[in-house]
């Protein structure tokens, strides 16, 4: 059976995310373990304001997604079914793309990209503030076709920084930019029956705003020495498989990594096509999706997108359990 794995991005944070994990699963003890207890801390008694704090939330939704990861690997031997499931690759929303990376090896240590979205996360919480510290910038969420968003974005920027940047799906594009800006988005998107609902985030990810962010990413991606990856990764930025741009020899290995450093470092600042992702994740046979990561976002969304790939989801002892009867159940076993 063909199937994808996504794993989760920002926003799908929750207080106590990751400790049913810790407790059942020895493959996600050793995720955590490693990862600190000031991150462990985070993840189980974090409270909500704490968690969605950028330079929190990236690290421990990171740390609890590579936890699950680990331990679905793990229960898919146990039942005897991962030998029987042909990944057609994985993809990540936004931050998840980094534990895209380190699921195909391209990111060779947990601990490698632990740092990279240590940094990554006050990078860019520092790029959407002001130098009073104080945030300049934000997030909405505009439902209605793709094209109307689009004109009301073009409408309201006024020449301030106001892009579309998520293309979640048929009916959801995410919106980031200046404040201001998204105020009067929010007008013309009402009326224009766009329903514009802001986002409880801590900054504009994915516009103009985090180039800073992404020029201070760069060292710190080249530092890591990405390596090629064993399986497709279908890229934020073009939905495509992220190696179809690199033009030079795969069997050099410092080439790989600095083209793989540009293009995470651009992934900071640029859209993420996700609806696309999707599509292209089930032209290429995935019959079942599995989100990898705390809370259910991907799987809605894949809902919206496609009625050809089942969305499953792993993020607790439960949603694992389930995971792995409804696989054996597809696989007849």
């Amino acid at each position: 059976m063909k199937i994808g794995i996504v794993f989760a991005g920002q926003g799908a944070q929750y207080p106590g995310m990751g400790h049913d994990l810790y407790e059942n699963y020895e493959a996600s003890r050793q995720v955590f373990d490693d990862a600190g207890e000031e991150i462990k801390n985070w993840c189980f008694r974090g409270t909500e304001e704490e968690l969605r704090q950028t330079r929190i939330t990236q690290p421990t939704i990171y740390t609890v997604t590579m936890a699950a990861y680990e331990a679905f690997k793990e229960a898919a031997e146990n039942a005897g079914i991962a030998d029987k499931l042909e990944l057609v690759g994985v993809s990540g929303f936004s931050l998840g793309e980094y534990a895209a990376l380190t699921s195909m090896g391209a990111i060779d240590e947990i601990g490698k990209g632990l740092k990279i979205v240590q940094n990554r996360g006050v990078f860019m919480q520092k790029a959407g503030q002001n130098e009073a510290g104080e945030n300049i910038s934000g997030m909405t969420a505009a439902l209605g076709k793709r094209e109307a968003v689009l004109a009301a974005v073009e409408e309201a920027a006024g020449g301030r920084v106001l892009e579309a940047v998520n293309f979640n799906s048929p009916t959801q594009t995410v919106v980031a930019g200046e404040k201001e800006a998204l105020e009067s988005f929010a007008e013309v998107a009402g009326a224009n029956k766009i329903k514009a609902i802001p986002l409880p985030v801590s900054t504009a990810f994915h516009c103009a705003l985090m180039k800073p962010a992404a020029e201070k990413l760069l060292p710190i991606l080249r530092e890591a020495e990405l390596k090629l990856p064993e399986g497709k990764i279908y890229s934020d930025i073009t939905a495509e498989d992220i190696m179809e741009g690199f033009e030079g020899d795969k069997g050099d290995d410092a080439a790989v990594a600095d083209y793989l450093a540009a293009v995470m470092a651009k992934q900071a600042m640029s859209p993420v096509y996700w609806q696309e992702i999707i599509e292209n994740m089930t032209a290429d046979g995935a019959e079942v999706i599995i989100e990898i990561g705390p809370g259910k976002t991907l799987s809605s969304l894949i809902k919206k997108i496609t009625k050809d790939a089942v969305p499953l989801h792993v993020e607790d002892r439960k949603s694992l359990e389930q995971t792995i009867d409804s696989l054996c159940e597809m696989l007849g076993c």
